[in-house]
């Protein structure tokens, strides 16, 4: 079967860990994988180093984000293709694996359409307009090359950068990418890795949840979870078959997230 695995920025901070590497080269002896990235602390530390300061803004709906204005964008796109992107390959690579790292903008496999006005919420709480910047919403997934290697037995490692209408390259989330790859490979799951065992509302890990209920809890969690929950609702929505929110900090993660406890799986 097809698996899109979505791996956080919170877990690349030192490099691909190996706990991810082992175990992804381990599933890839009975399914197809298709890896997404993130990389967002290790674009803010570039960033900074580079004297770029970065700005990050919050929507009415409470989702916090990065404003990317035209250098940001190239900041962004250096360090999720040249810098991250590269590190994993050569990890998968060292393990005997062919992976083939490529852009959202390669082969035109996300196609984005540039936000020309994002209202937020300044500090006094006010709704303003600003200038959208090269921030994109995913319009399209295409699937054509990403079929094209998997069926030749590459194992494609994707940045989320996306090639705009205009043919800009647009910052895109990771967690939307992944969902939008999913949903046009038809992906058996999609799994989010991040540094939490799955969605915790009380204190409580919710194991399962119907895309219904993780609409609903939403404006139940915080910030970087509302937008795992967002996206693993589009994956499925987009022709995925389910999704899974599940710890990558563990022994094992990967095998954790399919049979595991530490979870919550995401059902139509």
């Amino acid at each position: 079967m097809v698996i899109v695995v979505k791996v956080g920025g919170s877990l690349l901070k030192l490099g691909p860990p190996e706990n991810i590497v082992q175990d992804f080269v381990k599933m890839l002896e009975e399914d197809k994988l298709v890896l997404v990235h993130g990389g967002g602390y290790e674009v803010t530390e570039m960033a900074e180093r580079l004297g770029k300061k970065q700005k990050f803004v919050v929507s009415p709906d409470g989702i916090r984000s990065r404003y990317t204005d035209k250098e940001t964008v190239e900041i962004y796109t250096m360090v999720m293709k040249g810098k991250i992107n590269s590190e994993i390959v050569l990890a998968l690579q060292a393990k005997g694996v062919r992976a083939v790292g490529i852009s959202g903008f390669d082969g035109s496999t996300l196609v984005a359409e540039r936000k020309k006005r994002l209202v937020i919420v300044d500090e006094r709480g006010r709704k303003v307009a600003i200038d959208g910047g090269y921030t994109g919403k995913i319009v399209k997934a295409n699937s054509e090359l990403l079929n094209t290697l998997l069926e030749k037995n590459f194992v494609p490692i994707v940045a989320p950068v996306a090639l705009g209408t205009e043919g800009e390259m647009l910052n895109v989330d990771g967690d939307r990418a992944a969902a939008a790859i999913a949903g046009c490979l038809k992906a058996e799951k999609t799994i989010f890795l991040t540094d939490v065992g799955g969605v915790i509302i009380d204190g409580q890990l919710i194991k399962e949840m119907s895309v219904e209920e993780a609409r609903k809890s939403l404006r139940k969690v915080g910030f970087g979870m509302d937008k795992k929950i967002m996206a693993a609702v589009e994956a499925i929505e987009n022709g995925a078959r389910e999704s899974i929110i599940s710890a990558g900090n563990i022994e094992n993660p990967l095998t954790n997230s399919l049979l595991g406890e530490n979870r919550t799986v995401i059902k139509p």
